[in-house]
């Protein structure tokens, strides 16, 4: 009969357990959410059950995309805050701060070309965040990230608010291209398919480990052509799109992925492991995208990326100064503002 009591009071402490972190929620911004990743990321996060208040910031045109998402029938309640006069609203009380905000890339375009514009608009919005939610986690889609995170936390510095294991540049996007086409290069399913992508998230410094995805035989030929057209799918959906935009979809959705999976963790969810261009010393670049397993804390800890190929370790000796850099390039905009 005691042993019966026992795992009776065993099996409702974890019942409760599990219906705590199904209800737990929290407040999740997204700054740039009338643009095109913000708004199909605002509407992704809706369905989010862990997000109980979604709060939607951009410089113009944000009431109309709150009132549109408000419609859709789940929890969170959801706020538009338009003009930097409202970003204090949109940001207190953030757990989670989403940042795909600043221009997009057009043909042609570099993602150098794109950090004179974006930059100023990270910094800016760094800036609120260590005023009004210095505690948040923060993720950081503008590109180009290389950048765009270097310069993020160099702000929060500058605020004696900074904390490496909060600030996360998502490069999900580099491992959702990943998957999608090595499952369908080798007939895997795309469900059961998690390639790890290390680097950056600009072109070479981009590293798709594809000598470490189990059971898939590439040819050399294989290897060629999906490494380059993980590190430039970018372009080819610039291209596909005919100048008419960028990858806004499938950022959107790789967004929503880390941003859920960070959620999970935050609540208490076990071995949450997300690929995260994080703070780290792995390489000499000060940042660099490596698995991350995620925790109540945000960064719990950066976990190493494995043996390589010799292919794959001279495309990251190659990439490593390009990142360092990338990274001075954005302390040195922070400096001199």
């Amino acid at each position: 009969c005691l042993l019966a009591y026992v795992q009776f009071i065993m099996f409702t402490s974890a019942l409760r357990k599990m219906s705590t972190l199904g209800t737990r929620g929290y407040k999740v911004a997204v700054m740039g959410a009338s643009g095109g990743i913000g708004q199909p990321l605002a509407l992704l996060l809706k369905l989010d059950n862990r997000v109980t208040e979604l709060s939607l910031f951009d410089v113009v045109r944000t009431p109309g995309v709150a009132a549109d998402i408000s419609h859709c029938c789940t929890p969170a309640k959801v706020t538009g805050h338009v003009g930097m006069e409202e970003v204090g609203n949109a940001l207190n009380g953030c757990k989670v701060v989403v940042i795909p905000a600043g221009v997009p890339r057009k043909p042609g375009m570099t993602r150098d070309d794109l950090f004179n514009t974006n930059a100023s608009i990270v910094q800016g919005l760094a800036e609120a965040c260590a005023k009004s939610c210095p505690d948040a986690m923060f993720l950081i889609i503008s590109n180009p990230v290389n950048s765009t995170v270097p310069i993020f936390a160099e702000t929060l510095k500058k605020h004696g608010v900074y904390n490496p294991r909060k600030l996360f540049g998502v490069t999900t996007l580099d491992v959702v291209r990943a998957n999608t086409f090595v499952s369908e290069n080798q007939g895997m399913d795309v469900n059961n398919t998690n390639v790890r992508v290390i680097g950056g998230h600009a072109g070479t410094t981009i590293l798709p480990l594809l000598s470490q995805v189990p059971g898939a035989k590439f040819s050399e030929e294989d290897v060629q052509n999906l490494t380059h057209r993980i590190q430039f799918g970018g372009d080819e959906v610039v291209k596909a799109k005919d100048g008419a935009g960028s990858a806004t979809l499938s950022m959107a959705y790789a967004g929503q992925q880390f941003t859920s999976r960070l959620l999970a963790a935050i609540s208490g969810e076990a071995n949450v492991v997300e690929c995260s261009f994080v703070e780290n010393n792995l390489t000499a670049a000060p940042f660099f995208s490596t698995p991350v397993r995620l925790g109540p804390n945000g960064v719990e800890e950066v976990l190493h990326y494995g043996t390589l190929s010799k292919a794959e370790q001279a495309t990251l000796d190659a990439m490593v100064p390009d990142l360092v850099a990338q990274a001075k390039k954005g302390v040195d905009f922070v400096k001199n503002m």
